[in-house]
């Protein structure tokens, strides 16, 4: 094999395992999504039969928790997140491209920043073996683990989206053709297709 082969080779390889990664914290979402339903049906149904889940509302809170985390990156990467997009839905061509590197460049710091102090708070659970309040005496970084880890999940969305703009390609998060009218924009919008 030729060296620009195996650069061809790695670069799909990467490409599998990201979008791989997005869609497995999206379908852990889903699951998390699964175990709050079972929760609450069990609660509100086991007060018929005077059947109690010991710390049911801490459990729900923290799947509630590991669920909204866990699915930003497979939302962001699928256009199905809600972006304000006025200003760079009016742009064409190069200022496009750069009004889109500089949001994904403000984005991604800001998530960056934020994945720091949730993986730093996670690893002070488990370095002084906090305990969760509750009836339950769990460890606190284990629920932590869907906050921090779904941010560092988004943080890598947002990288590769950012590297992927940079090159000149479209951001995979855009729906709609580029040259769609505003009037095709908004029947798309009205039946149901993101924005």
């Amino acid at each position: 094999m030729t060296e620009r082969a195996d650069d061809l080779l790695a670069a799909g390889l990467l490409r599998r395992a990201l979008d791989g990664l997005y869609l497995g914290a999206g379908y852990a979402a889903g699951v998390f999504l699964l175990l709050i339903f079972g929760i609450m049906m069990v609660m509100s149904v086991g007060r018929q039969f005077a059947l109690n889940i010991p710390a049911g509302d801490d459990f729900a809170s923290w799947c509630m928790a590991a669920m909204a985390f866990l699915g930003l990156a497979h939302t962001f990467k699928r256009g199905e997140m809600i972006r304000v997009g006025m200003l760079l839905e009016r742009l064409r061509g190069r200022p496009k491209q750069i009004a889109e590197i500089v949001a994904l460049t403000i984005a991604a710091g800001f998530v960056l920043y934020y994945t720091r102090h949730a993986a730093q708070m996670t690893y002070d659970s488990w370095r002084f073996n906090d305990m969760a309040q509750g009836v339950v005496a769990l460890p606190l970084w284990i629920p932590q683990l869907g906050f921090s880890g779904g941010l560092a999940i988004l943080s890598i969305a947002l990288i590769d989206e950012l590297v992927s703009v940079v090159r000149g390609r479209r951001p995979s998060y855009e729906k709609g053709s580029p040259d769609e009218t505003p009037d095709e924009f908004l029947e798309r919008i009205a039946q149901g297709g993101g924005g």
